[in-house]
């Protein structure tokens, strides 16, 4: 037993080193490919091309930490207004889910594995568009993200606060990127070599323990409850600093049929409250320094924060509403059960090639 629990946390620990690794390539490839912060200046003049701009970016770097930092520059230095640097904080929200979506693919070879696991990692995706679709309408004509988080922002003078430096996987990470020479194309496929291999361990290691007991555990102390479920997602996406490595952690459970998806969607809402803590520590850290761009910067953190809590109280409550991000997620498992090519289509489709579209389009 014991020496099962040493190798399911050893497995865990590789699988967050290789998204670390994995994040941290694909978002060197980025941000030497594109000038990130002269992009975002120029194609947020309207809030939906803000929206894409927001979610094309994440989707390349993925990272909302990265592009809400370059946001809180641009606000601070007066190149993005306000109110068009508030719908690039939601599409930072939808970009950063691709992350669990590709971790979804490491079930790819095991239908009925997928099938669950896919629904478990686009339920995060369509809790934000529909949170979108609410809020962003309300934010432009009416500003019930901005005017609150700035109101917040003005009230505090200033807090003491620290950083929480790098995590034990962050260091890894950094090792294994040194001796790869820091490339980053070679970090991104060897983190995602290592992630297919923690993937196919992790199943192994799980279904190894007895699914009844584990499953009571669970129950009792994590996802039996909504509110502990929401608790606990929040805790830990602030310990590891990443909503991507919260969420995905748990894709693998969902794969293996420990988990459900109506079970793990409060842990979902509860790492997406969880991500915006670094930025608010960080906007804290500013204003008790004194900086120029504090007050700018600690408005951004509470226009993140404030869309994922607005988010949650009018979609959770109402169990209708609650099911229909449950409902289209359990759909796109299904099409992807049916057919592999449904849930290349959706991660290329959703993420890279039509916000790209919609760039020259718009």
């Amino acid at each position: 037993m014991w020496v099962r629990l040493l190798a399911l946390f050893a497995i865990l620990f590789l699988f967050v080193v290789a998204l670390e690794l994995m994040g941290d390539g694909i978002k060197a490839l980025g941000q030497g490919t594109f000038d990130l912060e002269g992009f975002l200046a120029r194609a947020t003049h309207s809030p939906l091309l803000a929206l894409i701009t927001g979610i094309l970016v994440t989707s390349l770097v993925q990272s909302s930490s990265t592009t809400t930092s370059l946001v809180v520059t641009l606000v601070a230095t007066g190149s993005l207004p306000l109110a068009n640097a508030v719908p690039v904080i939601m599409g930072a929200n939808i970009g950063t889910t691709v992350t669990n979506t590709i971790v979804s693919m490491g079930h790819v070879t095991r239908p009925d594995e997928f099938r669950r696991a896919m629904a478990g990692a686009t339920v995060h995706d369509f809790f934000n568009w529909l949170s979108v679709l609410v809020l962003l309408p309300l934010e432009v004509f009416f500003g019930v993200i901005s005017r609150p988080a700035t109101v917040l922002a003005e009230a505090i003078p200033g807090v003491d606060s620290g950083d929480l430096g790098d995590t034990p996987f962050e260091i890894v990470s950094g090792l294994i990127a040194s001796l790869l020479g820091e490339i980053p194309w070679l970090m991104a496929i060897v983190g995602l070599i290592l992630l297919f291999i923690a993937l196919r361990y992790l199943v192994v290691v799980l279904k190894g323990f007895v699914l009844g007991r584990m499953e009571g555990v669970l129950d009792k102390y994590v996802f039996g409850n909504p509110l502990k479920a929401m608790a606990f997602g929040l805790v830990l996406t602030f310990l590891v600093q990443s909503s991507s490595v919260s969420t995905s952690i748990v894709v693998p459970l969902i794969g293996a049929g420990i988990l459900t998806v109506p079970r793990v969607f409060p842990y979902m809402l509860g790492a997406n409250v969880g991500t915006t803590a670094t930025a608010m520590l960080a906007a804290l850290v500013a204003v008790t320094s004194g900086e120029p761009a504090a007050v700018a910067g600690l408005t951004v953190a509470f226009c993140h924060f404030l869309f994922n809590v607005f988010g949650i109280v009018l979609i959770y409550p109402l169990k209708v509403v609650r099911n229909i991000p449950i409902r289209m997620a359990e759909w796109v498992g299904e099409l992807a059960f049916k057919n592999r090519l449904y849930a290349v289509a959706y991660i290329v489709g959703l993420f890279y090639l039509l916000p790209l579209a919609l760039e020259f389009l718009i």
